[in-house]
């Protein structure tokens, strides 16, 4: 029997948010703003706080700094009862600083602070992998190695590319590793077919997810055209913060197919998630529950 559902692999950090007037912003010395908040965020903790608030019994690896942003972690983890192995590491906790504007659309500038080509001691996340049922890989370099060693180990994977143009060679071992990939429509525009098509001809994949917020998002099996998932409306007056939404989605998604959904209900599962983080402020500070996401999968289907 398997202690954990899901393992998440790299990817916390500590978000500053900042809501601005408007985006771009003027070219002014000074611009007025709310106060400026800070939450822990950032890609892996955003799915495995979502994995964890659905139910799924879900472990978190990752390496942070002694500062006080890694003391922040580490009492968010505490305070929701997450479970989290890490390592300390001197270039310290991973940062960002994201601009919101009214309409919840954001900037977001990225201090991923460790050095390129960094390695972790595979003690960090491979006792866990041998005791999940799935394992779910952040973009950090060194998580590849896990990547491989969750494959080595027969567990099902995923990973999210982010704004992946589909050319960029540093996320390939990710693109064509996973089982599961999902990836943001905003670098390859109209190609999403043709990346889709790419990630299965040459990975593992089984099914491809291209997020595109508020135009829903797209699915791509293999040998069936591209489906357009529509979104879940959300009224515009309801939309606060656009942070974390994809990490949210993929959550939802993962709970439907771990559960034994189809794609179909998946794509609604992911979609239900991310319209539900829209409508808090910050970073990854509300997920929807597992009674709530079957509840309105069960409305909605």
């Amino acid at each position: 029997m398997t202690e954990w559902d899901v393992v998440v692999v790299g990817g916390v950090g500590v978000d500053t948010i900042v809501r601005v007037p408007q985006l771009p912003l003027p070219a002014r010395e000074t611009i007025k703003v709310p106060p400026i908040r800070r939450y822990v965020g950032h890609t892996g903790n955003g799915v495995a706080l979502g994995c964890h608030s659905l139910g799924l019994r879900t472990h978190f690896a990752d390496v942070i700094g002694d500062d006080p942003e890694g003391r922040l972690v580490l009492a968010r983890y505490a305070e929701a009862g997450l479970s989290f192995t890490h390592r300390i590491h001197p270039s310290g906790t991973r940062r960002s600083v994201n601009l919101v504007d009214p309409q919840g659309v954001r900037i977001s500038l990225y201090d991923g602070r460790h050095p390129p080509g960094m390695t972790v001691s595979p003690d960090l996340y491979r006792g866990a992998l041998g005791r999940t049922r799935h394992a779910h890989l952040s973009l950090v370099d060194w998580a590849r190695h896990a990547l491989a060693d969750a494959i080595d180990a027969g567990l099902s994977t995923s990973t999210d590319l982010h704004n992946w143009d589909g050319r960029d060679a540093y996320r390939e071992d990710f693109a064509y590793g996973a089982d599961l990939v999902f990836l943001s429509a905003g670098a390859i525009g109209d190609r999403i077919e043709e990346v889709s098509d790419a990630i299965l001809g040459r990975g593992r994949a089984k099914a491809v997810v291209v997020m595109a917020g508020g135009r829903g998002s797209y699915l791509k099996l293999p040998g069936r055209p591209v489906r357009h998932v529509p979104p879940v409306a959300v009224p515009a007056a309801e939309v606060v913060d656009t942070n974390g939404a994809g990490d949210s989605y993929v959550a939802g998604f993962l709970h439907g197919w771990l559960s034994g959904r189809d794609w179909e209900a998946c794509t609604r599962a992911g979609s239900l998630a991310g319209a539900h983080a829209v409508r808090s402020a910050g970073t990854h500070t509300s997920f929807i529950t597992s009674e709530e996401l079957n509840r309105a999968l069960d409305r909605s289907g």
